[in-house]
Order: C-alpha cells, then structure tokens, then sequence
C-alpha cells in the first residue's frame, strides 16, 4: 500500500505566532481537531486548504509544506 505523505510546519508556525489550534481553525473555517489531523500527518490537506494555510501565516505554500521530511532545526543553517 502507498501512501503520500506530506510533511508539514504548521505547529512550529503555530508555535512562532501564539496561536491555538482552535484560533488557526477558525481562522481558516475548518474544525479544530483538522489541524491536529493535519499536523500529525494522518490527512494531506487539499490543495485549497493548504494555500489558505501558507496565506494565513503569509509564507509561500512551500514553507509549510514538503513532499519531503523538513531537516530537524537546527540541523543546517538558515538565514533569515
């Protein structure tokens, strides 16, 4: 069985900013336990979903979200 996993930061910019899942949930319009869904992997958001999730914390939808696993932080260094 295949499945497409795509990673995401969602926590970590939840965590950057002070917002809840709930707070990003109703933001967005979805249910709170959506996120958790999402930032744990066990649902790939819809294309939608994830460019409104980019635009909420105003990144490019490729920062929040990879096909490939995101390095550990502080595994490499990254300018600002």
């Amino acid at each position: 069985m295949s499945t497409e996993v795509i990673y995401n930061r969602i926590a970590m910019l939840r965590a950057e900013r002070g917002i809840s899942r709930r707070e990003l949930a109703d933001a967005l319009g979805v249910h709170y336990q959506t996120i958790g869904y999402l930032e744990r992997g066990e649902y790939s958001p819809s294309l939608h979903l994830a460019l409104r999730i980019a635009g909420h914390f105003d990144v490019a939808v490729e920062v929040v979200f990879s096909t490939d696993p995101f390095p550990r932080l502080g595994s490499r260094t990254e300018s600002a």
